[in-house]
């Protein structure tokens, strides 16, 4: 009988706090009993299943594959959203609207934030970013070169200006090509005093947001000029590349590319990603998906946020079968 008579008394304290909304304190006035003991009882109820806690997800939102993409990719956090259709544009909309509010609501004080500057998707998370308080980042550092063709160059040049200044942070842009022309050119060109601070920067950074690309360049980084050339990008085909982060390219498992292409890259290598505290990758399609998955893999990202049709196919790849 002591039993039911303490089940009772749980259950009593569990309905006047969860159903009927009372303050604990307020119990324990009521029943005359300590508010230690209430909590205690309250606690209690969790552990005897007497209060049991169901989540349930509002529409739009995809609980089982995020939890399936953290197992699966040892993820910190992943984030699907709700795109209507398949396609390219549509998916990078949604995932720039989630993105930015992601920034918003996470983004800590000081914050030096790195971010790929030829990525459509982040150009779309920029797009929808509120302005935040001044000072609340300390610096934007473009992570990947950002001169190029003039009619595309402004959006690299102003997504991370933009960035910047809707997080009160100071922009240092990377003031030379993303590729160049030879590795002795890189060098030439690293030895720019403006070039060399931005990349002295990518060892601070605490935040870093990266788009993921096929091997075949998106639309925006092909107009730049900051790619390879067709002989070059089936070269890195060859050689097992299935994507990259800022022109650093990986196989399916992960495992990066080097060859002699990479000597001209200017921008932060995946080896300093894999340092960075945070990062976010944004990205979804179709055309991508084997991408994803191989950057997935590397290693390097925290955060992963991509689309409802994405996600279920990153799910079902097994093998290079797949």
């Amino acid at each position: 009988m002591a039993r039911v008579n303490e089940l009772r008394l749980i259950a009593r304290v569990a309905q006047l706090y969860h159903v009927e909304g009372r303050r604990q304190a307020d119990i324990a006035k009521h029943l005359r009993i300590s508010q230690a003991t209430i909590s205690r009882l309250l606690k209690k109820a969790q552990e005897e299943e007497i209060v049991r806690t169901t989540i349930v997800a509002p529409s739009g939102t995809f609980v089982e594959l995020e939890d399936g993409l953290r197992q699966k990719y040892g993820l910190s956090e992943a984030i699907v959203v709700e795109a209507s259709e398949d396609r390219q544009s549509t998916i990078m909309d949604r995932i720039g609207e989630s993105a930015a509010h992601f920034l918003e609501v996470s983004l800590q004080k000081d914050e030096v934030i790195g971010v790929s500057s030829w990525s459509e998707t982040i150009l779309r998370m920029v797009d929808n970013i509120h302005p935040m308080r001044s000072g609340l980042a300390k610096y934007v550092v473009q992570t990947l070169g950002g001169m190029g063709d003039p009619t595309v160059q402004t959006h690299a040049t102003q997504l991370t200006s933009r960035l910047a200044r809707l997080t009160g942070a100071e922009a240092r842009l990377l003031t030379a090509p993303g590729v160049a022309q030879s590795r002795e050119a890189k060098l030439v060109l690293l030895g720019d005093p403006y070039v060399r601070e931005t990349m002295e920067l990518f060892n601070k950074i605490t935040l870093a947001i990266v788009g993921i690309g096929a091997t075949e360049p998106s639309a925006m980084l092909a107009r730049s000029g900051n790619t390879f050339s067709p002989n070059e990008l089936a070269e890195l085909t060859e050689a097992g590349a299935v994507g990259d982060m800022s022109l650093r390219f990986f196989d399916r498992d992960g495992k990066v590319i080097k060859t002699p292409l990479d000597e001209r890259v200017i921008g932060m290598p995946l080896e300093d990603l894999a340092k960075v505290d945070r990062v976010i990758a944004l990205a979804g399609g179709e055309s991508k998906t084997e991408a994803i998955h191989g950057a997935l893999k590397t290693g390097c990202l925290d955060v992963l946020i991509t689309d409802n049709f994405t996600a279920c196919r990153l799910l079902e790849e097994t093998g290079p079968s797949s």
